[in-house]
């Protein structure tokens, strides 16, 4: 059975957080990091993991990821990691 991961990058640099879900989490950091050439995260690197929630099913990280992009979830992630 796959597992999927919501995870939160952060950029001390540029004081940047950015949040997003996969199946493979590893590739994914590398993508953000390393590989891609366009995108949000390309121009905020380095990005280092805060915060990962591992859950079972894509309907649930993309429920979960939605909410963490939300007002509320943004503030969440301000209390919770940001501090």
């Amino acid at each position: 059975m796959k597992e999927f991961v919501v995870y939160i990058l952060y950029s001390e640099k540029y004081d940047k957080s950015y949040t997003g879900y996969t199946s493979d989490l590893i590739s994914r950091f590398k993508s953000h990091n390393q590989l891609a050439t366009k995108g949000f995260t390309v121009r905020y690197r380095p990005w280092k993991v805060v915060y990962i929630e591992f859950l079972e099913t894509k309907k649930e990280a993309i429920i979960r990821e939605k909410f963490l992009k939300s007002g509320k979830g943004r503030e969440w992630i301000k209390d919770k990691l940001m501090k």
